[in-house]
């Protein structure tokens, strides 16, 4: 089992939002880097377990727990010109960008807010790709010892 974290502006798509498609999951669509599309495709399994984070609010922070719902697949957003992440060069014979499903797993007891993530780098924390000057990926890996310990902020003040 891995372990990843997952930014989503909370106005575009929240943990609430997730919570509300149910069983069902969501596809995470839409990523355009090719790092975060090799961790998608490469490495990504049912059964992950994902940190949900709200970037881009006066709050940034880990606010739920989701899971990886299915393989990666490829991004049909990617083929069609009417859809918001359409990429003219992207070939349906050979897919450049591919997406996973994601279900809503549970919120967190009380959002934790990257300023106190960021107060915790003297541990598992100092290596994890959030903290990172300049790491703007959508989705990161997370080691075990870092879901430990963010997960153990949960319950800490």
């Amino acid at each position: 089992m891995a372990y990843w974290l997952f930014k989503s502006e909370p106005e575009t798509f929240s943990i609430d939002d997730l919570k509300a498609r149910g069983a069902a999951g969501e596809p995470w669509d839409g990523v355009r880097n090719y790092q975060a599309r090799n961790l998608l495709r490469d490495q990504m399994r049912i059964g992950d377990g994902v940190l949900f984070y709200h970037s881009n609010c006066a709050v940034p922070g880990v606010v739920g727990l989701a899971e990886i719902a299915s393989g990666a697949y490829p991004d049909a957003t990617a083929f069609d010109p009417q859809a918001k992440y359409f990429d003219a060069k992207s070939d349906p014979a050979n897919p450049r960008w591919y997406l996973v499903e994601i279900r809503y797993v549970r919120h967190l007891a009380r959002a934790i807010p990257l300023s106190e993530i960021k107060a915790h780098t003297d541990g598992p924390l100092a290596d994890l790709p959030l903290v990172r000057r300049g790491n703007r990926l959508s989705l990161m890996p997370v080691t075990p010892a870092q879901w430990d310990c963010i997960l153990a902020l949960e319950t800490t003040q």
